[in-house]
């Protein structure tokens, strides 16, 4: 048994569904990273949590798997390939640990992994840019990275992050 220290339900909104994001760009901020050993023991993923921070679905979340240690030399590039796009779209290039990443805004594009076997239809990141609008191969050390003061380009109103 646990205690509940009198929990009220009337005074929390219940969880809401958790189908899938539909296939677009949202403006995220990561609020949690680990990394994590893979299924077979062999190699080791960074598990990112990223909250969605305006529009429709804000306060949802998005997951995201780096296979940064990993047998399988493809999958190993692919994922370092994303971990550089996500550090240019924070603009930390030189990162010490996961957490010189978290609360900085960019933007994911996501799709939609069909179900399969037990698991439901879930998001995929296809896609990481700076709220900006610069590309990342132009970002450089030293370039300022996107706070939530800088305003993403051709913005006519305040983003949430920017209050």
């Amino acid at each position: 048994m646990a205690e509940l220290n009198n929990f009220n339900a009337n005074e929390i909104d219940p969880v809401g569904s958790f189908d899938p994001l539909p296939l677009g760009e949202y403006v995220v901020m990561i609020s949690a990273s680990e990394m994590k050993i893979t299924k077979n023991g062999k190699g080791q993923y960074l598990q990112l949590t990223y909250d969605v921070s305006e529009g429709e679905f804000t306060g949802r979340k998005i997951f995201d798997r780096l296979n940064l240690v990993n047998e399988n030399e493809t999958a190993q590039e692919i994922a370092q390939r994303s971990l550089s796009a996500i550090c240019r779209c924070v603009g930390v290039l030189h990162p010490k640990n996961s957490e010189e990443l978290h609360d900085k805004p960019m933007v994911v594009k996501v799709g939609i992994r069909p179900a399969k076997d037990e698991f439901q239809a879930s998001n995929v990141v296809k896609a990481y840019s700076r709220t900006d609008g610069k590309d990342l191969k132009e970002v450089v050390e030293g370039a300022a990275p996107v706070t939530s003061k800088a305003p993403a380009a051709g913005a006519a109103k305040k983003k949430p992050w920017q209050k």
